[in-house]
């Protein structure tokens, strides 16, 4: 059986209204529509992806996410055109994200291109474009 993508991704993070703050504007980007916006849960979907935001539980209070330990690594959005690497590049700027790389050719695949950057929480986020597509093309 073959998936059909990732339905949804959901991060948990220590502050829900600084991330929704930086969060909304890269939803906005992504032509993602808001179905939950609460005071425990914010949810978009678009693009066929879905994200969503939960807070922390306070038990974890003064956690900090650590990439090298057990969960997610990092997010990879795949962009259409690799301008669209360049928009995203943009907003994360203009939102204050600590940028890990700013766009650049990578040897992951032919003509690989990609932007890391952090949300407020420090969690990694990426977005990149493939011309074509890229390893699928061998399957």
């Amino acid at each position: 059986m073959q998936l059909n993508g990732i339905a949804h991704i959901q991060l948990t993070v220590s502050d829900l209204p600084r991330s929704r703050a930086f969060w909304k504007p890269l939803f906005e980007l992504f032509e993602m529509k808001i179905l939950i916006d609460s005071e425990t849960y914010f949810y978009g979907i678009g693009s066929r992806t879905g994200l969503a935001l939960s807070p922390i539980d306070p038990k974890h209070r003064g956690d900090a996410f650590d990439q090298r330990r057990i969960g997610l690594h990092h997010l990879c959005l795949r962009a259409r055109e690799r301008a669209d690497v360049d928009a995203i590049h943009d907003v994360a700027v203009r939102l204050g994200a600590r940028i890990v790389h700013p766009p650049r050719e990578d040897g992951f695949a032919p003509g690989y291109y990609s932007v890391l950057f952090e949300d407020p929480d420090g969690i990694r986020v990426e977005a990149n474009h493939v011309p074509g597509r890229g390893h699928l093309e061998a399957r």
